[in-house]
């Protein structure tokens, strides 16, 4: 996580979204679930001091209220301590799941058109990503799967419709600046053209 973040913070790049746990990540051994909220818990003993030194607000996504509850007060602490800060995103993903983001953001919407807060005809895709969990986050430019799986396995389902895709056999503890540095220069050459052709993105580069 340290690598991944100073390299961002190297690079000016905004946001880097980390899936930490995911919602069925709680279906695994009892023992690899604790292992892994204690080198969350250690990371935020360790790192917090720095990250807000640099100026790096922290983040999170999902459902914080299956965590233990002294690793999501200390969570929500490192939230409030860092929230004024501007020079960068780390939005951690804990017990988060894309299909449960979208749902529970239907349920809002319903319930802002039940209250006549919202009317129908007013409903659009820009309205409905405002009640997601990453409302007021630009959605992802680049996604990359580390340790040779070919999914995204319920990650940001609704806000990657158009990112672009990265794949790499590196595990996660060997993702270093050198493949992450690839995986940036991968999306730097390709061209993103959001259902339209090349000509009419030309056109438009042209014209602008």
């Amino acid at each position: 996580m340290r690598r991944a973040v100073e390299f961002c913070r190297r690079q000016g790049i905004e946001i880097l979204t980390l899936y930490a746990f995911s919602t069925e990540n709680w279906q695994r051994p009892r023992s690899e679930i604790s292992g892994l909220m204690e080198l969350l818990s250690q990371y935020l003993d360790s790192e917090l001091e720095e990250l807000h030194a640099n100026d790096i607000r922290v983040r999170t996504i999902g459902d914080l209220s299956r965590m233990p509850p002294l690793l999501a007060a200390k969570i929500e602490a490192a939230k409030t301590k860092t929230e004024t800060n501007e020079s960068m995103i780390l939005n951690v993903a804990l017990s988060y799941g894309g299909r449960q983001d979208i749902v529970v953001a239907a349920l809002k919407l319903a319930e802002a058109m039940k209250s006549g807060a919202l009317n129908r005809d007013e409903v659009t895709e820009e309205v409905f990503s405002a009640f997601l969990q990453t409302a007021g986050m630009r959605d992802p430019d680049l996604l990359i799967r580390t340790g040779g799986e070919i999914r995204i396995s319920n990650f940001l389902l609704w806000q990657s419709a158009y990112t672009e895709l990265y794949f790499t056999d590196v595990l996660w503890p060997d993702f270093d600046d050198e493949v992450f540095g690839a995986a940036v220069a991968a999306y730097q050459s390709r061209q993103r053209r959001y259902g339209m052709t090349s000509e009419q993105l030309e056109t438009d580069e042209r014209s602008s």
